[in-house]
């Protein structure tokens, strides 16, 4: 299912769910004959200023939320652009080497890019694994700069700074391991999804009714709700839900091994 409409679903529901309690209240007082509740003294200023409370605490809590997801993509995006630009280091530096040389680690630098794309990619998006296919590939990178000696003094100058980015190209897909997962642990989630449930739910402590006005605002709010809990979950993969966009470090550098965005 597509991001933007589960978004819109989601926001739909909760607008949906806040308006027909309303209404129902409403219409249960109505035909029980409690129409005079409608001229009911005003909420009482304590209530007024607990629901507020409890609204800036939960708001509190959530942009806590959304900064940590959001951090945490940051560094994961980071992580994909130092894997992505050491291995393109490496074919640069490999410029003073043999074209048999510079080619068999051009087409192996390739065929690790592919892999990771393609095969890897979409498997740490829907498991949170890496493949061990993958670190094979980029071991035989490794392979094709350590057990060739340099032949000549611009190689022996070469040689150890290729090999440091693909340590650094290692290091990063090691990064890229951990942070494959989800960020915000479920206890967490308990308490954001509940928290907006009561912040939601003291709508109705504040004698709300059913003008055109009033049911606006809290259309409106409950979608808000709605959105930022949707952006914390969508954030909460650091590599995105599905698709393979968080990619682009590789496609951008590796264009015809990548394939196309």
């Amino acid at each position: 299912m597509s991001e933007w409409l589960v978004l819109a679903a989601a926001m739909a529901a909760a607008c949906a769910v806040v308006l027909v309690i309303t209404l129902l209240r409403q219409y249960r007082l109505n035909k029980a004959g409690a129409a005079e509740e409608d001229d009911a003294p005003e909420t009482p200023d304590v209530l007024e200023y607990m629901t507020m409370m409890v609204g800036v605490v939960y708001a509190i809590v959530l942009g806590l939320a959304i900064a940590g997801v959001w951090e945490a993509r940051s560094a994961a995006q980071d992580d994909v652009r130092r894997e992505a630009q050491a291995l393109h280091e490496v074919t640069q530096r490999a410029a003073v080497y043999p074209a048999g040389v510079q080619a068999q680690l051009r087409t192996d630098i390739d065929r690790y890019v592919s892999h990771v794309v393609h095969q890897e990619w979409p498997r740490m998006v829907a498991h949170n694994e890496l493949s061990g296919r993958g670190a094979e590939l980029l071991g035989a990178v490794r392979a094709d700069i350590a057990q060739r000696a340099p032949a000549n003094e611009l190689e022996t100058q070469a040689y150890q700074p290729m090999l440091d980015q693909v340590a650094v190209a290692d290091d990063a897909r090691n990064a890229r391991a951990q942070n494959a997962g989800e960020t915000l642990p479920g206890v967490v989630w308990f308490g954001l999804i509940t928290g907006a449930l009561v912040t939601v739910g003291l709508i109705f402590t504040l004698q709300i009714g059913r003008t055109p006005r009033e049911l606006l605002l809290a259309g409106l709010f409950s979608a808000l709700i709605a959105f930022l809990l949707f952006l914390v979950w969508d954030f909460d993969a650091p590599f995105g839900r599905s698709g393979t966009d968080s990619a682009d470090a590789f496609r951008q550098l590796f264009a015809s091994a990548a394939g196309p965005s």
